[in-house]
């Protein structure tokens, strides 16, 4: 007897052809950040990008910040995995592997370090926005509460996993445009202070 199929009518094709084009949006959104920075894009970028029209990307995204938000909410997607990866394959984590595989990420797609400090100090963005965004930035946390708890930090953790997720995006806020010292420089040094952080919060 053949298994029943599942069933699948013309509204789930719709579905899943409006997601896939928002899916096409949003990587092409992502290679424009790639190469111009993020406060200098415009919808007129990403629409030449995935080779549609300009009016076309407003079927998919009711405006610019929604689809920055998501194309936002993606990358995050990507650091939270490699923290996961870091945290599950170690009986006791290396705070420092963490910290490095954190700064290295937001310095290496600084488009999304943009887009975050954009993101936090926006006071005009909608309730269903911010909780989107706020949701992006829990899984973050909630991968360093994971690696407290199993570093046997006492609970609760939450407060250590804010206080070190805000020291590391204080190094970059700080340090990113460091006058004077070359790129290389910068970077070294960011890593480095980021390493005392994390020194400080495997003591604490």
């Amino acid at each position: 007897m053949k298994p029943i199929k599942q069933k699948k009518t013309f509204a789930h094709v719709k579905s899943d052809a409006k997601l896939a084009r928002q899916t096409v949006i949003i990587e092409a959104a992502e290679r424009v950040f790639a190469v111009k920075p993020f406060n200098k894009v415009s919808i007129r970028d990403i629409a030449k990008e995935a080779g549609i029209s300009h009016a076309s990307i407003y079927r998919y995204f009711p405006d610019q910040q929604s689809l920055f938000v998501e194309a936002f909410i993606q990358g995050v997607g990507e650091i939270g995995i490699t923290l996961e990866k870091l945290i599950d394959n170690e009986k006791t984590p290396d705070i420092l592997k963490v910290s490095d595989a954190y700064v290295t990420y937001l310095m290496d797609n600084d488009q999304y370090f943009r887009m975050m400090t954009h993101f936090m100090l926006d006071g005009s963005m909608s309730a269903e926005k911010i909780e989107k965004l706020n949701a992006a930035e829990r899984r973050i946390i909630g991968q360093f509460d994971r690696m407290f708890q199993k570093m046997k930090k006492p609970e609760p953790v939450r407060h250590l996993s804010h206080a070190f997720f805000a020291a590391l995006n204080g190094v970059l806020i700080t340090f990113r445009n460091y006058r004077g010292r070359t790129t290389e420089a910068v970077r070294q040094h960011m890593l480095n202070i980021s390493q005392v952080i994390a020194r400080s919060f495997s003591n604490t």
